[in-house]
């Protein structure tokens, strides 16, 4: 789920192993193995063996999307954006957009959004995905001036209004 849910992730070996609290061993084989399938790319960075999703792994979109599903975000769009203003684009930021399954989602909504509609829908999509929402909301500028570019990279971009 690391690499899948958020292509974008890297890791290294001793990063995963504390993470998950398993042996460097056990997160070695299984780093190995989908590697070894083409799912994952490595590379040297200094003394550490990085590794990433492999982005021209021909099955990483559905993945992504089995992955969306598991976590239930796809119901969560498909319940909160058709009603909720005129949102330009939505995020998933936290655990979850680092690939780490925690039980809490935290979404970013971008654009004019009907804040007390949200707080129902919130409620009512929490329910349907088993899981804890939590959210943010700005506006299109706000968003631009408080967001550095290199910070935009800790946010998964989930919709955006085209």
């Amino acid at each position: 789920m690391r690499f899948f849910l958020n292509p974008g992730t890297t890791a290294y070996l001793r990063g995963l192993a504390e993470e998950f609290n398993e042996s460097t061993n056990s997160i070695r084989i299984e780093l190995n193995r989908f590697e070894e399938a083409g799912m994952l790319l490595s590379e040297s960075r200094g003394n550490k063996k990085m590794y990433m999703a492999n982005r021209t792994y021909p099955l990483l979109s559905d993945l992504h999307r089995i992955l969306l599903k598991y976590i239930g975000i796809d119901r969560v769009i498909e319940v909160v954006i058709d009603r909720m203003g005129q949102l330009d684009r939505m995020y998933l930021a936290g655990d979850y957009a680092k690939g780490k399954d925690t039980g809490i989602i935290d979404l970013v909504f971008v654009g004019n959004v009907d804040k007390v509609y949200l707080i129902n829908l919130v409620s009512k999509a929490e329910k349907l995905v088993d899981r804890k929402l939590r959210f943010l909301t700005y506006e299109a500028e706000e968003w631009e001036k408080l967001m550095p570019a290199h910070d935009k990279e800790k946010y998964l971009l989930l919709w955006e209004n085209k």
